[in-house]
């Protein structure tokens, strides 16, 4: 009988963890760890203008990105970024201001060109020659285009700490700005004078009457007084002087009427103050003398003001 022999396979099994260890495990895992800080929130990514690279932007945009330091470039704080777009913001000039300074450099240019015919025309007059007109007409033309600009120059100046060179623009305006003042006074008095004088001797009836009654006293007085000197004689000649003293205050009351504005202004002011003023037309002549000189002479201050900032 044939051995019979026993084949014994072995199969391995393989058991699970015990239950309570699962149990554990799973515990150690839903467990937060003690001790340790909640974790940052993620950083926000920098804004899309700090991306754009610095050759496309513009120069004022260039400077402002290159004067912001690195650590200030990415920040994760709303008050930064409003206070950075406050600090960059460009106040708005209001449209009013910006009308009155174009009105104030026009008016400047007007009398700025006013000013140089002005000086330029009596300059000239002042030549004996030719020659010498027009080299005083050049002098007389330089110096209000230098009293044109160089208040705007000096007031640059020194905003840009440049004292000393400020004061040497101020002085060089003063200058020729008095220079400008003597020829404004010189060409306003002398067509003031001019104008007053064509006035005065212009004919009006009562001084063609007075001279009428003049030219007959004269007459008269020639046939009375050709065959000697009388009583007669002597009478028309009282009558020939009578009759010039009226031709002259008729000449006199024609030159006050000559000047109308000063008689008006006169009345004016003494209306005004109830009577406590009482300028006479001297003053009052004086006071439109200096101000036709000094007007056209302020074109370079209005010129300054005008172009300041607001």
């Amino acid at each position: 009988m044939a051995d019979e022999t026993t084949a014994s396979v072995i199969i391995p099994l393989h058991y699970g963890a015990p239950r309570k260890s699962r149990k554990s495990a799973a515990r150690a895992k839903t467990q937060r760890p003690r001790g340790r800080k909640p974790a940052a929130p993620p950083v926000a990514p920098p804004p899309s203008e700090d991306l754009i690279p610095l050759e496309f932007l513009s120069a004022d945009a260039n400077d402002a990105v290159a004067s912001v330091p690195a650590a200030e470039t990415v920040s994760d704080e709303p008050a930064d970024v409003a206070r950075r777009a406050s600090a960059d913001a460009v106040p708005v000039v209001p449209r009013r201001r910006a009308l009155a300074s174009y009105v104030l450099v026009g008016a400047a240019l007007c009398l700025a060109a006013v000013g140089v015919v002005i000086n330029g025309w009596f300059a000239r007059s002042l030549g004996s020659t030719e020659a010498a007109g027009w080299l005083f007409l050049a002098i007389g033309v330089a110096a209000d285009l230098v009293a044109l600009a160089a208040p705007s120059c000096a007031a640059h100046l020194w905003g840009s700490r440049q004292r000393a060179t400020a004061l040497v623009a101020w002085a060089l305006w003063l200058m020729t700005f008095m220079f400008a003042v003597t020829a404004g006074l010189g060409f306003a008095s002398v067509n003031i004078a001019d104008v007053t004088s064509a006035r005065a001797s212009r004919p009006t009836p009562a001084v063609t009457v007075a001279q009428t009654a003049l030219a007959d006293a004269m007459a008269a007085r020639d046939r009375e007084c050709k065959g000697g000197v009388g009583k007669f004689c002597r009478e028309r000649e009282a009558a020939v002087a009578e009759r010039q003293q009226a031709v002259v205050a008729a000449m006199h009351s024609v030159e006050q009427t000559a000047d109308p504005q000063t008689d008006a202004a006169i009345r004016l002011v003494a209306w005004v103050s109830h009577g406590a003023l009482q300028p006479t037309g001297n003053d009052f002549a004086m006071l439109r003398l200096v101000l036709l000189a000094l007007l056209p002479q302020i074109g370079g201050i209005l010129l300054m003001v005008g172009r300041s900032p607001a």
